[in-house]
């Protein structure tokens, strides 16, 4: 006798990120996987009002759950695998997001060059009626870079959106000296992670991969 189907092995969508991320999209596809990008619009500020969490890793996964859920509420009656992420870089015991402007920016890396701080990634998994979550967080080292480096890099427009004025997979990579933990969750999702999660919503991580004939 046969073992009944799990969703991912009846639902060639695969999964759906709940975000515009392109860095996010990017890891997934490298990793052989192709997601279906349908971005949620959570205020996010609501969120973090409505459910106050005490720590940096606390917020992302508030913000992550909450965009998973959001999407996949306005999916239904379908049940698709969807999964929420966010982050935050905790410097100095604060929560710092995307700066948005060159002056913000400029004076972001003006306190964060030659020091250290921890990049938190809340993920969450809605899958039908189940749902699982976590937070991968990193210690990324800054390098002691000058004035002029840090202008030239904010006139690249590379760090104004993104969550602590920082990438490591582009301009910004050689501004950054080392990290320590999971350099997928810097770039803004954890493969390692994912791959523990989703056993808990009834999928698996092979079972999500394209087959060769359609990367």
């Amino acid at each position: 006798m046969s073992s009944s189907p799990t969703p991912a092995d009846s639902d060639p969508a695969r999964l759906v990120l709940a975000s515009a991320s392109p860095a996010r999209a990017g890891l997934l596809r490298r990793a052989g996987i192709e997601p279906v990008i349908h971005v949620s619009h959570v205020d996010e500020d609501a969120e973090l009002a409505a459910h106050a969490p005490t720590t940096v890793a606390e917020s992302v996964q508030v913000l992550a759950r909450a965009k998973a859920r959001a999407v996949a509420a306005e999916l239904a009656p379908a049940t698709p695998l969807v999964l929420g992420c966010d982050s935050l870089l905790e410097f100095e015991g604060q929560a710092l997001g995307k700066p948005h402007t060159p002056e913000r920016t400029i004076r972001r890396w003006h306190r964060i060059r030659g020091r250290s701080g921890v990049l938190h990634t809340g993920h969450h998994l809605c899958a039908g009626g189940r749902q699982s979550g976590g937070v991968s967080s990193t210690r990324v080292h800054f390098a002691e870079v000058t004035d002029a480096e840090i202008e030239a890099y904010v006139a690249t427009g590379e760090p104004l959106h993104v969550a602590g004025a920082f990438t490591i997979d582009g301009y910004g990579g050689a501004f950054i000296t080392g990290i320590e933990g999971d350099h997928h969750g810097v770039i803004g999702l954890s493969l390692p992670l994912l791959r523990e999660l989703l056993p808990q919503v009834g999928h698996s991580w092979v079972q999500l991969w394209q087959r060769p004939s359609e990367r």
